[in-house]
């Protein structure tokens, strides 16, 4: 994600930051995470399969000093199993492109994201779904959710709620 559009990214999320149960998925390096945490997070379980990136993720956390404040967990995304016990107030959901150009990946990605807003997010949670601007469309998340995006070049920033959640007095749409 590229550093302006994680920027605004962390602007729209100021009401939920402050002590936030995160859930990072495909966490990569964990920059999102670990910048939760810098922000008023209290604490962030990353989820990453690739081993490589695992690695890095657990080489930053220790050299951050942040190991009392996070779980890495070396497994799949898209699995419940990996989600942990714990609803989450803010959900990263910052998928490999690749898993949006095929039907099988996509519609197992869509089913995963729809199954984490029902089951993991908090009731006043948000979810926080980036893809390439325009490869995503509303009517691909489930009813009974409250979708918005934001553009930002050739990102988009989807956020994602229960229906019943209120939406923030900044308007994050």
């Amino acid at each position: 994600m590229l550093d302006r559009v994680r920027e605004a990214l962390f602007g729209t999320l100021q009401p939920w930051l402050e002590g936030a149960l995160v859930l990072d998925l495909f966490a990569g390096s964990g920059a999102l995470g670990i910048e939760a945490l810098s922000r008023g997070a209290r604490r962030v379980r990353f989820v990453e399969r690739n081993a490589n990136a695992s690695a890095c993720l657990e080489a930053n956390v220790s050299a951050l000093g942040l190991d009392d404040a996070v779980e890495v967990v070396r497994g799949d995304a898209l699995a419940r199993f990996s989600w942990g016990e714990r609803p989450a107030d803010i959900v990263f959901f910052d998928s490999p492109y690749p898993l949006l150009d095929e039907l099988r990946s996509r519609r197992a990605l869509f089913e995963a994201l729809g199954e984490l807003v029902r089951a993991k997010l908090a009731p006043e949670g948000v979810l926080v779904f980036h893809a390439p601007h325009r490869l995503v469309q509303p009517g691909e998340f489930d009813a009974g959710f409250t979708v918005r995006e934001r553009v930002y070049g050739s990102n988009s920033l989807w956020y994602v709620q229960r229906d019943e959640a209120p939406t923030t007095a900044n308007g994050t749409e």
